[in-house]
């Protein structure tokens, strides 16, 4: 399992479980930004992404300068999601009290993974470029 709040950049997989124990997991693609550059960056002057952004550590984002409309997951130290909310470009989204990490994915993406409030992901780095 990947170790909570402990990353470097680079890429790995997100694993999905839904907040009841019916739902099945779910794999997901994910970019990971610790840095303070890699973080201030993350899906600025972008089109698309294929999957997820792990912003860490982090309490809020803001979309000023991005192309597409994202989803925003919010997560506490033990990568439970606290809220999950949609935002339009240019906006600015409160910081979220507990949240030490935050997803960020197109638009509509995270609804069909299950991601909501209560639902927990586990974080796996791949291998180091």
């Amino acid at each position: 399992m990947g170790r909570r709040g402990r990353w470097r950049d680079g890429r790995g997989e997100l694993i999905v479980r839904g907040a009841g124990t019916e739902a099945a997991a779910v794999t997901v693609p994910l970019e990971i930004s610790t840095s303070y550059r890699a973080r201030t960056r993350g899906l600025l002057d972008r089109d698309s992404i294929d999957g997820a952004m792990l912003l860490s550590p982090a309490s809020g984002v803001h979309t000023f300068g991005m192309r597409m409309p994202i989803d925003v997951a919010y997560l506490d130290r033990g990568l439970t999601v606290l809220a999950v909310r949609t935002m339009p470009p240019g906006r600015l989204g409160l910081p979220r009290p507990r949240s030490r990490h935050v997803l960020e994915a197109r638009a509509g993406t995270m609804a069909g993974w299950g991601l909501r409030e209560g639902a927990r992901v586990e974080v796996h780095e791949g291998p180091r470029t």
